[in-house]
């Protein structure tokens, strides 16, 4: 399950984070096999990389170790001002069993008025939960969060990677798999991290 991309991210990433979340990231553990296996029966398509990164770091969004919670924004997107965290695979399920509505459900009565509310890979009609939300924005995820989406559009690719943003709302997809995703984070140099100045985050 481990892979040379994941090895790469996460060397990269430790690099590039300030000190002390560097410090909080050093105390995190990996996700047993019983909860990868959970993921795995919920989102059987789960891509293996997401797995091995599970499998090194469970999470980072307010995830306790050793009696301690830490908070890293680990993860970035096209929106460089909301740098993300990883959800733990107990995140994941919590999210995937909790029913949601479709993007056509929420915003019925809009989407003819503002039709580049989302990105024509994506389909509509699918219930949220569906996708699997793997990280939430600093602001606690009310702003943006992000999803592997399994059932894509006839345009779109399974896997793809899903940005949701709020206001303005817009659902867009910012990679065609998660491995894709990865390592546009690397090429990107981890522009999404923020040194802000102590462990207060």
């Amino acid at each position: 399950m481990d892979t040379p991309l994941i090895d790469t991210y996460l060397a990269g990433l430790r690099a590039a984070l300030p000190a002390y979340a560097q410090a909080a990231l050093a105390t995190a553990t990996g996700a047993s096999r019983a909860q990868l296996d959970a993921v795995r029966r919920l989102y059987p398509q789960c891509p293996t990389t997401l797995l091995g990164l599970l499998a090194r770091i469970n999470g980072t969004y307010w995830q306790e170790y050793a009696g301690e919670k830490i908070q890293v924004l680990m993860l970035g997107s096209d929106v460089f001002e909301y740098p993300y965290y990883l959800l733990s695979a107990e995140q994941i399920i919590e999210e995937g069993t909790r029913p949601r509505r479709s993007i056509a459900e929420i915003y019925a009565g809009y989407l003819d008025e503002y039709p580049d509310l989302v990105d024509p890979r994506i389909d509509m009609a699918l219930a949220m939960n569906l996708r699997l939300c793997f990280s939430h924005c600093m602001n606690n995820g009310g702003t943006s969060q992000l999803f592997i989406d399994f059932n894509p559009t006839a345009t779109g690719r399974v896997g793809q990677v899903v940005r949701f943003l709020h206001d303005p709302d817009s659902y867009v997809v910012i990679a065609d798999d998660f491995d894709q995703y990865l390592q546009g984070l690397i090429d990107g140099h981890y522009a999404f991290i923020v040194d802000y100045g102590d462990e207060d985050e």
